[in-house]
């Protein structure tokens, strides 16, 4: 396992399944790389619909809030912004549609490192997930090569790609403290999640103590790796 940086990529594209995946996975490394100097571009494939545990919830307001969090999130993290495909949450699929939608982005922000999930995690419960990470893969393939959707864009080919939420992690992505907080003050925008995410219950005497309880649990994990832990493809 290398915790080598990657040098700085000039352009940087990272791909979630909902609103706060990217900043779950990927936080610390964007907002040191944004401040570096790198461009960063989020995708979010789905609309974070399913977000809530109130079956009275209006999902219209919702998925917009959704939307406003990300791009609170983004600019934390020094994004220039954000995408959204619009899937809908829970049915997202890795066919040909989403795949041209995917491609077409890649082209357009010609990253240098993309950033996903991994398809390939053993025992992953969320459908999103899995195809998310697939979508990225297929993405980057049909981006490269002119053949594939020949009326979207120029054919691209990133340098690296970094899976989080990896099955076998052999990078790590050194992180400071800046960073650290940035990616905590990220996650901490989407507020909607609070409780259902991030063990955070406003309602609750003991708001302060969960709050201060997630962002211990968010420290350990960068500390516990000494920094963002991914797999690392740099033969696209």
């Amino acid at each position: 396992m290398t915790h080598i940086a990657l040098p700085l990529p000039q352009r940087v594209l990272a791909v979630g399944a909902h609103p706060d995946d990217i900043e779950f996975g990927c936080g610390a490394t964007l907002a040191r790389w944004a401040r570096d100097g790198a461009h960063v571009e989020l995708v979010v494939l789905t609309d974070g619909s399913k977000g809530t545990w109130d079956p009275s919830t209006d999902l219209g307001a919702l998925v917009a809030t959704r939307q406003e969090e990300q791009r609170a999130a983004a600019r934390t993290l020094g994004a220039h912004g954000v995408h959204f495909l619009g899937a809908v949450d829970g049915e997202l699929d890795a066919g040909t549609v989403m795949r041209r939608r995917v491609c077409e982005v890649v082209r357009a922000v010609r990253p240098d490192v993309v950033l996903g999930h991994d398809p390939w995690k053993q025992y992953r419960l969320h459908p999103d997930h899995r195809h998310a990470g697939q979508l990225v893969i297929d993405g980057i393939v049909a981006a490269r090569d002119p053949q594939f959707f020949p009326d979207v864009g120029t054919p691209h080919r990133p340098s690296s790609l970094l899976l989080f939420e990896a099955q076998v992690v052999d990078h790590v992505e050194p992180v400071d403290d800046h960073a650290v907080a940035a990616k905590i003050d990220a996650l901490l925008c989407h507020h909607s999640q609070w409780r259902s995410t991030m063990g955070i219950d406003e309602a609750g005497p003991d708001m302060d103590a969960q709050r201060a309880a997630f962002v211990a649990r968010v420290r350990g994990e960068i500390d516990a790796a000494s920094g963002e832990p991914f797999k690392l493809l740099d033969d696209l």
